[in-house]
């Protein structure tokens, strides 16, 4: 039987939790709001600097040249770009899912606790009913850690997956402009 105390203690937990995750995911917010300022300065500068090169061109083959020589630098910003936001929305996802998985153990644990309770306290006769709760719990959290243990997998695959796209895709934007210089 929870007492007051204790459905106190776990309201205070949960809302403590709550504030935790709303505070991460305000730090991610920052975090995402920071790299667009940067990267927005960056564009202007570079648009600037950029401008400045085309008007200062005498003919049109230096023109090619200006051009080709800007299509890289900015192949590979945008794979920067990429993947620091993807840093960033893995890293908050990381830090979510730290917290889902340390709350569902905890959970886990106290309703086992309580399980186990119940099973002290279950009149003579109930052995059956309580062994079949007890494999029901213990079959729940196998397949709740192959889930875990599925999406992990799923994580690592789409990391690949993403740094080897971003790798291509810089790789033939050089080899297009080495081909066109």
């Amino acid at each position: 039987m929870l007492t007051a105390e204790q459905v106190l203690a776990s309201h205070k937990a949960n809302i403590e939790t709550m504030f935790g995750l709303t505070h991460k995911a305000f730090e991610g917010v920052e975090k995402l709001v920071e790299l667009n300022v940067q990267a927005t300065k960056a564009a202007l500068a570079e648009s600037a600097n950029h401008t400045q090169a085309v008007l200062g061109v005498k003919d049109a083959q230096e023109l090619l040249a200006l051009q080709a020589g800007l299509v890289q630098p900015l192949a590979e910003k945008t794979a920067a770009y990429s993947r620091h936001l993807y840093d960033i929305a893995s890293a908050a996802g990381a830090e979510l899912g730290k917290t889902f998985e340390t709350q569902a153990a905890d959970a886990q644990k106290k309703f086992v606790g309580l399980v186990d309770n119940a099973a002290k306290n279950a009149p003579a006769g109930s052995e059956t009913a309580v062994a079949v709760l007890k494999s029901a719990v213990a079959a729940a959290n196998n397949a709740f850690e192959s889930v875990q243990k599925a999406v992990k997998q799923a994580t690592d695959i789409a990391e690949a997956n993403f740094n080897t796209v971003a790798a291509s895709a810089v790789n033939a934007t050089k080899t297009t402009t080495a081909k066109k210089r």
